[in-house]
């Protein structure tokens, strides 16, 4: 699933004209460069979310014939559900697989997919999140076995954290926005509605094992902004 209904404030004046998953990187939009690194791992069944500027990114399915892979569409049109509203709308369109992927349209990276893929299964994960060590106000916290512990937010100065946890025992890494999910956390999630999907991680990582995968040293793009748009398209060439 990639998610791609976000406003893209931050893409602004892109974002008052078009949706964020259409912003091009090198002539390419975000989107079809994504379905096209899913597609390099043989995942070619996805499902897309869409609310701001909807009718574009549907278009452009439809006249690209999905860029080579079969979609389907999860409709927010009435209302943004943030990460995990949409992920929960769109669960009868993910409930058939074992396990699935879940994106953001906005980060473009190399990670080898097979090997959080791997990972994941290898460690009996509900959910692996990709992260890196690099720089961010906003990180996961996890624990020497990259279990999943709590989070932080230093800009707000909040900080979600077992009581029993010491924070000096935890380890910051940023997260890649690619989570590898069973579809056991359907049956454990306890919100609905508009909601991210982080809070749900932050209760649950305490009884659930939610792990983490180091992929620090790749290719890592937020291309949330133009400035960063134009830093992506100095390495992204193709």
């Amino acid at each position: 699933m990639i998610l791609a209904a976000g406003l893209g404030t931050r893409l602004k004046p892109f974002t008052d004209h078009h949706p964020k998953a259409l912003v091009p990187v090198n002539s390419k939009p975000v989107l079809q460069r994504n379905i096209e690194y899913l597609q390099s791992y043989g995942i070619t069944d996805v499902v897309i979310n869409v609310h701001h500027f909807s009718e574009q990114i549907i278009d452009a399915l439809k006249s690209n014939n999905g860029w080579g892979s079969a979609y389907s569409i999860s409709d927010e049109s009435d209302e943004v559900l943030e990460t995990g509203g949409g992920l929960l709308k769109a669960k009868n369109l993910l409930q058939d697989e074992e396990c699935f992927l879940l994106m953001n349209a906005d980060m473009l990276t190399d990670l080898n997919l097979a090997n959080i893929i791997a990972f994941h299964q290898q460690h009996n994960h509900l959910v692996t999140l990709a992260v890196t060590d690099r720089n961010s106000s906003r990180a996961f916290l996890f624990d020497k076995d990259m279990r999943l512990r709590g989070w932080q937010n230093k800009d707000k100065d909040e900080l979600k954290l077992d009581p029993k946890i010491k924070l000096k025992d935890m380890t910051a890494y940023a997260f890649s926005g690619i989570h590898i999910i069973n579809k056991k956390l359907f049956d454990v999630m306890s919100r609905a509605g508009k909601f991210s999907i982080v809070l749900e991680y932050i209760d649950l990582c305490m009884h659930h094992p939610i792990g983490g995968f180091n992929h620090s040293g790749g290719l890592l793009f937020d291309v949330g902004t133009m400035e960063k748009v134009a830093k992506a398209e100095a390495f992204i060439k193709d």
